[in-house]
């Protein structure tokens, strides 16, 4: 049914694809279908499809916020690579869903556009960085998002902007409304020196390149902050840096990241996951709350 539909309407997809590539834990996982839409039409007429034959689907962004618990997933991976627009307008900023966080933030450093200096380490595509408000050096794309185009739960395209937009710390309104689908993005940045800039870029660079384990695959810090708290110190005093679990461990360079040290599963990262969160919560009654997003 779903090939004949895709083949139907000719969309490029791929069938049983090892996504290793497209998660930065590098998990072994095969997906069903893997589904690369061209335009809106084309994401509308295979979201409807989906949602009128309720098949299991997800909208994969560079997968470098995902943990993977199975080996497989029966269903479709959407991938929005080819919404990758980019239109500047002075210092107003129009982004498709797919475009790269680290490309667009060198892009703005080269044109002088201040804003994004933050994100130049954040490995995701645009689309889902918004919808996790993700940030770095206390700073957050919801300072510079002034609107979001997307396909809401009617199919239809819509704009939301401002308070409806819901960001807070690593949260958005899309966070809690999942059938919404990010299709692009406003963004409105300062003038500022590019020397300037790019030098901050670089400074902070070489802060991630000695204190973040950039040699092994992960997906960045693992926990929130809890608040007056570094969830990793907790980490490290419950004396769990190094820990492993199958072929995860936790970080011996930073105990707030887990490695995928030796072909280690979702499911290796999952207990790794709950080691931790028992852990601290027994030590210290904290609850530390999950950055990442586990699929089934």
């Amino acid at each position: 049914m779903i090939k004949s539909f895709i083949d139907k309407y000719n969309y490029e997809y791929y069938t049983d694809v090892n996504l290793k590539k497209y998660n930065s834990y590098k998990l072994e996982v095969i997906a069903r279908y893997l589904i690369f839409p061209k335009s809106i039409f084309e994401l509308k007429k295979i979201i409807k499809f989906i949602r009128d034959n309720d098949i299991k689907y997800m909208i994969l962004g560079n997968g470098s916020n995902i943990i993977f618990s199975n080996d497989y997933y029966d269903g479709i991976i959407i991938r929005l690579d080819r919404f990758d627009e980019l239109k500047i307008n002075n210092n107003k900023v129009v982004v498709g869903a797919g475009y790269s966080l680290v490309k667009l933030s060198i892009e703005m450093a080269n044109k002088g556009l201040s804003g994004l200096e933050f994100a130049a380490g954040i490995p995701g595509f645009v689309g889902a960085s918004v919808a996790m408000n993700a940030g770095a050096y206390n700073h957050s794309l919801s300072e510079i998002v002034k609107s979001v185009k997307v396909l809401n739960p009617d199919n239809k395209v819509e704009i939301i902007k401002g308070d409806k937009l819901g960001f807070g710390y690593r949260d958005s309104f899309f966070k809690k409304n999942k059938d919404y689908i990010i299709l692009s993005c406003e963004l409105v940045f300062s003038y500022g020196d590019k020397k300037e800039i790019m030098d901050i870029i670089n400074k902070r660079k070489q802060r991630r390149l000695d204190s973040q384990p950039l040699e092994y695959p992960s997906a960045g810090s693992v926990f929130r902050n809890p608040e007056g708290m570094f969830a990793g110190k907790l980490i490290e005093d419950v004396g769990l840096k190094g820990y492993k679990s199958g072929g995860a461990m936790v970080s011996l360079k930073h105990a707030n990241f887990i490695i995928n040290y030796d072909k280690a599963t979702g499911k290796d990262i999952i207990l790794l996951i709950d080691k931790i969160k028992k852990e601290v919560k027994d030590r210290f009654d904290v609850d530390l709350v999950l950055e990442q997003i586990i699929v089934d």
